[in-house]
């Protein structure tokens, strides 16, 4: 929203306050101000001008070469404006002028024609292309008849005023008009806003002989109703009306509709004027969309309605989608005549579903999506009438024609000055608290210590007792709050188990050289259900932002994908990331049934170990790095001897040659291995392993105390063995035989070396291994280690069918 100071002036005497001190003291009170503009900042030397002549350019088809008077002299300027003419008054930047983006002007010639400045459109003044009128939107822009040739165009064009920038809140609808910020300003600084009274003058022919009003469904539209202006004039609005509404960002269309745009500004209240010849009917209907029904829209579009849509009829076909957009068939043009004037109260959930589904976001349908002043509708409309007829020369017929109605009466609200300062901490008196009631507008009555406190319509944000607290809060002024420290006992706070067990995977992560990520929860419907493990439907949005985040996720992997290929896409090419978050898993039915939430962790690694040196050769990723910085992990959780890997083809998104499931006692709980080489060209990213673990199950299986032991005096003695294998034989099978054969004093199994080629057979492979064997208690002899060496080879020969080499 923003705020003109000039136009606020108008209703309150702020001589004594800056803009500036303005925006600080409304943003203590709780409306945050985002920014002050200035239009005219960084602009100098632009002054009005007068064509008193024009030629075209002898060696130009464009050009023209133009006589201006510019106050002191006249001046020669070269323009290419299409619609620069004799006898216009125009922008004119004379030479050392500064304009938008801070271009200087020079002295110049243009095909030897000499040119002493330039003649401006409204865009080289810093306007936007959407605010600048259609008709000047390709060229100069034409001064008004009575500006004084040579004097500054930023008084002409309210360039000179100061924009206050307005975030508000949903709560805080009141704000979004002119009324509702004087009303604010008035309370903080204790003013009352003088608003001029608006004489409507009727004709005696009455609107309801012209048009029929009806409402379907008052749900829809608690309020509704049509005033006629006959005998318009359609002209351009005049120019202090056009610089209020570019100013706010708003386009100048004509007299009619800039005075339905300057109302939504000033009172808050959307209005729509028909042409009324062109409903082609003497009936107004409000009701719901018919399915496959169609309108086309003032921006030219064809829009399929249905019975979610509220829309407004003449009876038989739609010819407006209500507090979204008009229609383009019964739109405001030089022909109108007649003017059929809209104000009404629509159901901002019908509105704001409408919006979305068309995509059509304007400044009507955000207000009544979150609110409008209900007392003041018909005002706003009788305003209205009143200025078109005075702008547009036209005749306002007796009487508004209504469809619904709707009554409203101030809130009541009851609260005790003791609540107020113990919730506060203050101590705020009676006077005090009856003034800043009276700042507010709100009329009080004191029965015993109770006041009765009664709201008026324009704050429909107040309803309950805290809403009062905050209101006195915010006008008594936050920074006068007193600071007090929390009194009582206190509980010292702790971690729990599983929040313990997560801080210490993300520390192991980290110290294995990998960095956190967090990814967003929503993605693509394909994204969200590659690299999962277990079956479980999509959870959709009903009404998402973009299709990009139309999904809750099934897993964590194609996030840390995105960010590997936004890491990568920026020559970062040694990429490391871990993320822990939830996964929303689906297995009811997903329309009845909210999803389970369950916690997972994952990594994903791409690029080099380490790159080439002086010394050493670069060392790529691989499956045995990613698996070993679970390893890792699980050693770490006590976990390792519970942990097994089971080699798998059936993840679609992973190397079917380079992929393991993870187990934990036997229980699927995740997987590690190459991303798919397909996968990871639609991804963008280069070789990349990735593991992803159901964190839920890890937590909820605690490892056993770890107990420490001294280290030995006796010394351990090392063994080594080498078996020849099939090449299908996995590795912890062996260590696993190894493991029940060896016996108590078996300390440690280490593989050291894997051969395959010459002189071993095809289909077979050779595995070396490293046994280290210690008796904490004395010191081990041959004969010990031989036996246990003997039960370990036959073992081996009997349950694998290994050979001993």
């Amino acid at each position: 929203m923003l705020v003109s100071y000039k136009w606020l002036n108008e209703y309150l005497d702020l001589s004594a306050v800056t803009p500036k001190e303005l925006a600080d003291k409304m943003s203590v009170t709780g409306i945050e101000v985002e920014g002050i503009n200035v239009p005219e900042e960084g602009l100098k030397k632009i002054v009005v001008g007068e064509v008193v002549a024009c030629e075209p350019h002898p060696d130009s088809d464009h050009l023209s070469i133009c006589q201006v008077n510019i106050g002191e002299e006249i001046t020669q300027i070269v323009c290419g404006a299409p619609n620069v003419k004799s006898g216009i008054k125009v922008i004119v930047a004379l030479p050392g002028a500064r304009i938008t983006d801070n271009i200087k002007i020079k002295k110049g010639k243009m095909r030897g024609q000499v040119s002493n400045g330039m003649i401006c459109s409204l865009q080289e003044l810093g306007y936007a292309d959407s605010v600048i009128p259609k008709e000047y939107a390709e060229g100069i822009y034409y001064m008004p008849a009575d500006a004084t040739v040579g004097e500054p165009v930023f008084p002409y064009l309210d360039m000179d005023d100061h924009l206050i920038e307005l975030s508000i809140t949903p709560n805080r609808a009141d704000a979004l008009s002119m009324r509702g910020v004087a009303y604010e300003v008035g309370a903080i600084y204790r003013q009352t806003p003088d608003f001029p009274m608006v004489e409507l003058q009727e004709v005696e022919t009455t609107a309801a002989s012209k048009i029929n009003v009806a409402v379907a469904d008052q749900s829809d539209a608690p309020a509704y109703q049509i005033r006629i202006i006959e005998d318009v004039t359609i002209a351009p609005s005049p120019q202090w009306l056009q610089n209020r509404l570019m100013n706010e960002g708003i386009r100048p269309i004509n007299n009619v509709v800039d005075v339905t745009n300057y109302i939504l500004l000033l009172f808050g209240q959307p209005l729509h004027a028909f042409d009324y010849q062109k409903l082609n009917s003497q009936e107004i209907l409000v009701r719901r969309g018919n399915e496959a029904e169609t309108l086309v829209t003032l921006d030219g579009e064809s829009r399929t309605v249905s019975s979610d849509d509220i829309v407004i009829t003449n009876g038989q076909v739609p010819v407006a989608l209500a507090g979204v957009m008009g229609g383009l068939d019964s739109e405001i043009t030089e022909t109108t005549t007649t003017v059929a004037l809209e104000a009404a109260l629509f159901d901002p959930l019908a509105i704001r579903l409408t919006s979305k589904k068309f995509n059509l976001r304007s400044e009507s349908s955000a207000r009544f999506e979150k609110g409008i002043n209900r007392a003041t509708v018909a005002a706003a409309c009788d305003a209205a009438a009143a200025m078109i007829a005075e702008l547009a020369g036209g005749q306002v017929l007796k009487g508004a024609v209504e469809g619904s109605a709707v009554e409203v009466a101030p809130v009541t609200v009851s609260i005790t000055l003791d609540r107020i300062n113990r919730y506060l901490g203050t101590t705020i008196d009676q006077s005090e608290v009856e003034e800043i009631f009276a700042a507010l507008g709100f009329d009080t009555m004191l029965k015993g210590d109770i006041y009765d406190v009664s709201v008026p319509p324009r704050r429909w944000d107040i309803s309950i007792e805290a809403d009062i607290i905050e209101e006195v809060a915010r006008i008594y002024g936050y920074d006068r709050l007193p600071s007090t420290l929390p009194s009582g006992e206190t509980v010292a706070g702790s971690l729990t188990q599983e929040q313990l067990m997560t801080r210490n995977i993300r520390t192991i992560l980290e110290g294995s050289g990998v960095s956190e990520a967090i990814s967003y929860a929503l993605t693509t419907e394909d994204k969200a259900q590659q690299f999962t493990f277990s079956t479980s439907h999509v959870t959709r949005l009903d009404w998402p932002m973009t299709e990009e985040r139309a999904v809750l996720r099934l897993n964590l992997i194609a996030g840390l994908l995105d960010d590997l290929a936004y890491n990568l896409a920026r020559k970062n090419a040694n990429v490391a990331l871990y993320e822990i978050g939830r996964v929303f898993k689906q297995v009811g039915d997903t329309k009845k049934e909210l999803p389970t939430e369950v916690n997972h962790v994952s990594i994903a690694v791409t690029g080099n170990i380490h790159n080439k040196d002086w010394q050493s050769q670069a060392q790529k990723v691989d499956f045995y790095y990613v698996k070993g910085i679970l390893e890792n992990m699980f050693d770490q959780l006590g976990l390792t001897d519970r942990i097994t890997y089971v080699q798998t083809d059936t993840l679609k998104e992973m190397h079917p040659g380079r992929t393991a499931f993870v187990q934990l006692d036997g229980n699927v709980i995740g997987f590690v291995g190459q991303v798919h080489p397909t996968v990871a060209k639609a991804y963008d990213v280069t070789e990349t392993y990735a593991a992803e673990l159901d964190l839920d199950q890890l937590l909820q299986n605690k490892s056993a105390q770890m107990v420490y032991q001294a280290v030995s005096k006796y010394p351990a003695v090392n063994r080594d063995i080498a078996l020849l294998l099939s090449e299908e034989a996995a590795n912890q099978s062996v260590v696993a035989v190894i493991r029940e054969s060896a016996g108590r004093f078996l300390q440690d199994v280490r593989l050291f070396d894997v051969y395959q080629g010459k002189n071993i057979e095809s289909g077979k492979k050779s595995l070396a291994y490293s046994l280290t064997f210690a008796n904490p208690e004395a010191t081990l002899t041959d004969e010990e280690i031989n036996h246990a060496m003997a039960k370990i080879t036959k073992n081996l020969e009997d349950k694998l069918h290994a050979e001993v080499r």
